[in-house]
């Protein structure tokens, strides 16, 4: 009982990590919230844009999240559901290590729709994909037993599960973003930034990889 709340409690934990890893990635978005505050000359600009940010980073994860929460009630194929989710991750990571280049449609979205971009960057980056095999972890319904009304309560908590982690999830890189972005737009400005950008576009896809290879181990171990 102590190892299965220990286990759970560490991909709580690993939710939380990846919330902040999210957050300080300039590739999910806080770069243009610091934009837009230093372009309207206001602070209060600075706070809208990061809940724009926040909420499309939020709709992605549940759009990832969800689909995912309907197939854990197949208790059944649980540990094959965890393995081709794992499988998956360590897919994109390797498409993102492959293909370097940015998603085109990005570029084409307003700056001011900052929900709409949030939410194509996080699908297009795979970091709802990321998520899946701690999601999954924490979903583990063990030995539960089908039925009717336990096929039901099922359901409502792994769709209750999902929205939990997308909320801490998101909750957790609007912080850690929004650090960030507070130190660049109050103290640091624009100009350092430009002197001390890290490309992390490698780190993102091995992250997505070694994310994804892990899922699939704890799959086996728990199975």
């Amino acid at each position: 009982m102590f190892g299965d709340t220990a286990t759970v409690a560490a991909l709580w934990w690993a939710v939380i990590f990846a919330g902040f890893y999210h957050g300080v990635n300039p590739g999910m978005g806080w770069p243009l919230a610091v934009s837009a505050a230093l372009m309207e000359r206001r602070h209060g600009a600075l706070a809208k844009a990061l809940s724009m940010l926040a909420v499309g980073h939020f709709l992605a994860m549940l759009a990832i999240l969800l689909p995912f929460s309907l197939l854990v009630f197949l208790v059944d194929w649980q540990t094959e559901i965890r393995i081709g989710a794992g499988l998956l991750v360590t897919a994109m990571g390797v498409y993102l290590l492959i293909n370097r280049r940015h998603p085109k449609v990005l570029a084409r979205v307003h700056p001011t729709r900052l929900v709409l971009w949030s939410f194509l960057a996080a699908m297009a980056h795979g970091a709802g994909l990321m998520l899946i095999p701690f999601y999954l972890g924490i979903c583990d319904t063990g030995t539960q037993q089908n039925g009717h009304i336990a096929a039901q309560t099922l359901m409502g908590n792994t769709v209750t599960k999902a929205f939990a982690v997308a909320l801490v999830h998101t909750a957790t890189m609007t912080m850690g973003g929004g650090v960030i972005a507070l130190a660049i737009y109050f103290w640091f400005g624009l100009k350092f930034l430009s002197k001390t950008w890290i490309n992390l576009d490698v780190v993102w896809a091995l992250s997505l990889f070694l994310v994804g290879v892990v899922g699939v181990l704890l799959a086996n171990i728990d199975h």
